[in-house]
């Protein structure tokens, strides 16, 4: 298997250098590019996926629709598009609405973050290799589920930062 090589940004979203997924992980000084989506459906139910138990980061979680790094040389968009038919098999035809971008940090990584929503009622195929099991949740059930992002429940930490910027948005709902 290829060595993932990322594209390494300022704050500005300027390439200045690259690195690989390795290098990334576990060094919060390189930031690099990741692209979430937040899937709904037209009953206004948002769909999360359950990382495999063998992941390093958040192993058995339940995490935002579909999230992953841009490779080097890639745009987000095509990111977000690649990422979303090799996770969750939806196709090319999905609208993606740019809902916002932010730098997310830790002591474990950097990442700048771009974020779309897109309504999806087709059916799903899962990337068993990352993802244990999908589903749509009832927004008031995952209220009920977590707490904090200090006690995030079922729930990655990112997840619930995610979810709270969608709402500090408005809670928009992808375009029907």
């Amino acid at each position: 298997m290829n060595e993932e090589i990322l594209d390494i940004v300022n704050d500005e979203d300027r390439v200045i250098g690259q690195a690989s997924r390795q290098e990334v992980h576990g060094n919060p000084i390189l930031l690099h590019r990741v692209v979430h989506v937040l899937v709904f459906n037209s009953q206004g139910q948002l769909f999360l996926q359950k990382r495999a138990d063998d992941r390093v980061v958040q192993p058995g979680k339940w995490d935002t629709s579909m999230g992953g790094h841009v490779d080097a040389g890639e745009i987000p968009e095509e990111a977000a598009r690649r990422e979303l038919s090799e996770e969750l098999g939806i196709t090319a035809t999905a609208n993606l609405t740019l809902l916002h971008k932010y730098r997310h940090s830790n002591d474990y990584e950097s990442e700048l973050v771009t974020t779309w929503i897109t309504l999806w009622d087709d059916e799903f195929n899962l990337q068993k290799s990352e993802i244990s099991e999908g589903r749509f949740w009832d927004l008031e059930e995952i209220d009920l589920l977590s707490a904090t992002t200090e006690n995030p429940g079922p729930f990655t930490p990112n997840f619930l930062v995610e979810l709270g910027r969608w709402r500090d948005a408005g809670s928009p709902l992808p375009p029907g």
